[in-house]
């Protein structure tokens, strides 16, 4: 089944602002709340839907990535293909809701529930070749986190009783009032620490090498960034790991010029060759590939390859190869060969006519895509 567009499914347009998707995103959270449609399936789906749509609507560079690949684009970031279950959306939107319910659900709502902390993100950069970006590719790379330190043992914090909360009665005109608010011994996280190791910081936290392996999907482009959810920092005790986020740096190639899907190509070919017609090998990302070039051809004439290029990140097809075919005068001749070509210098034949069925470069690359 077909994901649903996520601007449908909050009921905004592509135009609407940040507070405006975050007041429609709270308005279908309310109605659809498991709170208020206990063991009611259907309605658990929307729920989870619209917080999978806020999720990346509410992010900016989510928002564009989305705005320009659509469901595609979000493969690997965070977003579209991941499901995220009833702990990630308390987590990460418990506040959205205010204190309209009673804190079911991990500490989704306003009051009584420990707060579940989530450790930060990590942000890496990846080098990849036009050649991995043509494939894919997998990389292994060596991050430094911080993680639970093994030993660890903690009890409930005695200040709240493991409740997160602190609660406070004040006497009033109007009678007694009680309030609620995060305990300030454990940071709303319910628990102490009461045994570490030595190494570990106060909430039994260390820092320690891990490598993770990357899947890096094909048609990337330079600056994009990828979200691997939960491979950033962990958390303490209870809490839920940050995410490691990875930009990607696109590394300049030797033979190759890269315009979005297209790749181009300067090709180099010699006088005679131009002249007679001859038939030259031309590199691929992968392999290579034979054109023809046909007799009389001129310096700046642009053959397309169809297919030959990157392929596209919304899986729509592949881009060409473009080659610009360029005239290669020699620099230094011999007696011999100056010789020849001044016998033919003043041939009517060897003289420029840019008016004789050649058209300018724009026109050339015009046609290519017409």
């Amino acid at each position: 089944m077909s994901k649903r567009d996520y601007y449908e499914v909050l009921g905004v347009s592509k135009g609407s602002s940040a507070s405006e998707i975050k007041k429609a995103y709270r308005k279908i959270a309310l109605k659809y709340h498991p709170d208020k449609n206990p063991d009611n399936t259907a309605a658990e789906e929307k729920f989870k839907e619209a917080a999978e749509a806020y999720e990346v609507l509410s992010d900016d560079n989510k928002r564009e990535r989305y705005n320009r690949f659509g469901h595609a684009g979000m493969k690997g970031s965070g977003g579209g293909g991941h499901h995220m279950n009833m702990d990630d959306i308390f987590s990460q939107f418990g506040d959205i809701f205010g204190g309209a319910f009673g804190g079911g659900f991990g500490g989704g709502g306003g009051g009584g529930r420990r707060r579940r902390m989530k450790g930060s993100d990590l942000r890496i950069k990846v080098k990849l070749t036009l050649e991995e970006i043509a494939t894919g590719a997998k990389k292994k790379i060596r991050v430094a986190k911080q993680v639970l330190a093994e030993g660890v043992e903690h009890s409930n914090c005695s200040t709240c009783n493991g409740t997160g909360q602190v609660k406070r009665v004040t006497n009033t005109i109007l009678g007694q009032m009680q309030t609620s608010s995060t305990c300030p011994a454990c940071n709303g996280s319910g628990f102490s620490i009461t045994k570490k190791p030595s190494e570990a910081d106060h909430m039994g936290m260390i820092r320690k090498d891990e490598v993770v392996e990357i899947d890096i999907p094909s048609g990337v482009e330079d600056g994009v960034q990828l979200v691997m959810r939960g491979a950033g920092n962990g958390a303490p005790v209870g809490g839920v790991p940050g995410d490691l986020l990875i930009v990607v740096e696109e590394l300049a190639h030797d033979l190759f010029q890269r315009n979005g899907k297209n790749i181009h190509h300067d090709l180099y070919v010699s006088f005679t060759d131009a002249a007679l017609g001859a038939t030259a090998e031309v590199p691929l990302l992968s392999g290579k590939a034979k054109i023809k070039i046909d007799a009389g051809t001129q310096s700046g004439k642009l053959v397309r390859l169809r297919g030959k290029g990157l392929p596209s990140m919304d899986s729509y097809g592949s881009g060409d190869l473009l080659v610009n075919i360029n005239v290669w005068t020699p620099q230094k001749l011999t007696k011999e060969e100056k010789s020849a070509l001044e016998a033919l210098q003043d041939s009517s034949n060897f003289n420029p006519d840019p008016n004789h069925e050649e058209r300018g470069f724009f026109d050339k690359v015009r046609d290519l895509f017409s």
